[in-house]
């Protein structure tokens, strides 16, 4: 049966667990998790990396856990179905980070001992999945990984036939159930980095963008012919410098995306059109000005998994103005239950927005996966981060201003509780590209007030006291 579903509205297990998302220009599509999963004690996480696959017309999320991977079809976006689930070789897991080759996964987890590399095949869907490697050998933990044409770069690897951890190492994928070890950059480069650690690349073509947390961000060649890392160029000075956690590049090549942590600092916009000349064009943050995670580019959008915002994205066509364009927080903090041990760590952790269809899954460090279908029309609706809302709080029976709205034509106003009930509903005309709304006489708390004028929607926080 097709249930039909509002932009911010999700349906839980049952009607009774309804809860409300910000969101704009972003319809949720379904929300798939699994109750039995535990969260490891440190911070409360459940789930934690995902990727995509496509074969035969069918769509899959694969979704890392405590436990191990889960393979969803999500083909029907608004029926996910568990097709098979991998466990890992040890539970309460922090860290799983997936990518595909072919018709195979690779599955790897940082967390400690004991732990393993795995290969799943995945030709045998929608039926089911099959665990062809679990490697202690070759290596037993790596942080992150990245595919390119027939190679495979991992990330921090540790133990196997690693006697002491490396920075980045790289694997040729010629027989993709038995990856054979190329080189590191340690062979080539073994005190460039002080931290000696790769957390996150990007490749494209044997070219790495490499984020080293605090050393910064090195660019490197690797060259199959001679089995060798030539280093391009570095910047390790930058503005609002952090902990550069991950990368991405724009498909045309000429700009990278670099996310930071801690909490608060934006991500920053990278000039690599002149690989000797690498400069900051601008920076640019959230909402909440939380921690942004894992940033991903499709075209001119930039998709980022925002920790506390849940999804965020951004139309990055001019390098020197990124602009938001939609969101989904799929973290909606008042309504959770809790306490959590790290409020740091909630909220989406990646996602993946390459699927065929258009749809985009997220997981999210509490609540699971998400999927999303984008507003077509989403380029240039609302502007969320310019829109007002004024006062807020507010108390009952007073009015609100909502500025810049931009559209002069008649829009449908409506509040929601927490519960996804509707509690007023209004049709206003947008003059002078502003909404007068008067609150009516409901009770005091946290509202999610949505515009929608038929093409565009938009969703904000309101509380009203």
């Amino acid at each position: 049966m097709r249930i039909l579903i509002k932009s911010f509205l999700l349906l839980l297990a049952s009607a009774s667990n309804a809860q409300v998302y910000q969101s704009l220009n972003m319809n949720l599509q379904s929300n798939w998790y699994d109750s039995t999963v535990i969260a490891e004690p440190a911070y409360g996480i459940k789930y934690n990396g995902i990727w995509g696959y496509e074969a035969n017309g069918h769509e899959y999320a694969l979704v890392g856990s405590t436990a191990g991977v889960y393979f969803i079809d999500i083909t029907n976006s608004q029926n996910p179905s568990k097709i098979d689930f991998v466990a890992g070789r040890r539970g309460a897991c922090i860290w799983r980070e997936i990518k595909t080759y072919s018709h195979y996964a690779y599955l790897i987890s940082d967390d400690q001992s004991p732990n393993s590399f795995q290969i799943v095949d995945l030709q045998y869907l929608p039926d089911s999945v099959h665990v062809v490697a679990d490697y202690t050998s070759l290596f037993e933990r790596g942080h992150t990984l990245y595919v390119d044409g027939n190679k495979l770069y991992v990330g921090i690897v540790r133990g196997g036939q690693f006697t002491q951890n490396v920075s980045m190492a790289v694997f040729s994928l010629s027989n993709p159930e038995v990856p054979a070890y190329l080189r590191s950059i340690n062979d080539d480069y073994p005190t460039l980095l002080p931290s000696n650690q790769v957390h996150d690349m990007f490749v494209r073509n044997d070219t790495i963008y490499a984020s080293c947390g605090y050393d910064g961000l090195f660019i490197f060649k690797y060259d199959s012919v001679i089995n060798h890392f030539q280093l391009i160029n570095s910047i390790t000075t930058y503005p609002s410098q952090g902990y550069n956690h991950s990368s991405a590049l724009a498909d045309n090549g000429s700009l990278v995306f670099m996310d930071e942590v801690p909490s608060g600092l934006p991500i920053k916009v990278l000039d690599v059109n002149d690989l000797q000349n690498l400069t900051v064009t601008a920076t640019f943050s959230s909402n909440h000005i939380v921690t942004p995670h894992n940033p991903f580019i499709v075209g001119n959008t930039c998709y980022i998994a925002y920790y506390l915002d849940g999804l965020q994205v951004y139309d990055v066509s001019d390098p020197y103005n990124p602009i938001q364009t939609a969101y989904f927080d799929t973290h909606n903090q008042e309504s959770l239950g809790g306490p959590y041990p790290s409020l740091a760590y909630q909220g989406a952790w990646g996602a993946y927005p390459f699927f065929s269809s258009g749809i985009i899954a997220v997981s999210d460090m509490q609540n699971g996966l998400f999927v999303l279908q984008q507003v077509a029309n989403g380029i240039n609706d609302f502007t969320s981060k310019n829109i007002s809302v004024y006062p807020n709080p507010v108390l009952a029976n007073q009015g609100i201003t909502i500025s810049n709205v931009k559209d002069n034509n008649q829009s449908l106003v409506e509040l929601y509780d927490l519960l996804g009930h509707l509690v007023f509903s209004t049709r206003l005309l947008v003059v002078n590209n502003t909404l007068n709304l008067r609150i009516p006489e409901i009770a005091s708390g946290l509202y999610v007030l949505r515009i929608d004028n038929g093409s565009k929607q938009l969703s904000k926080k309101l509380i009203i006291r």
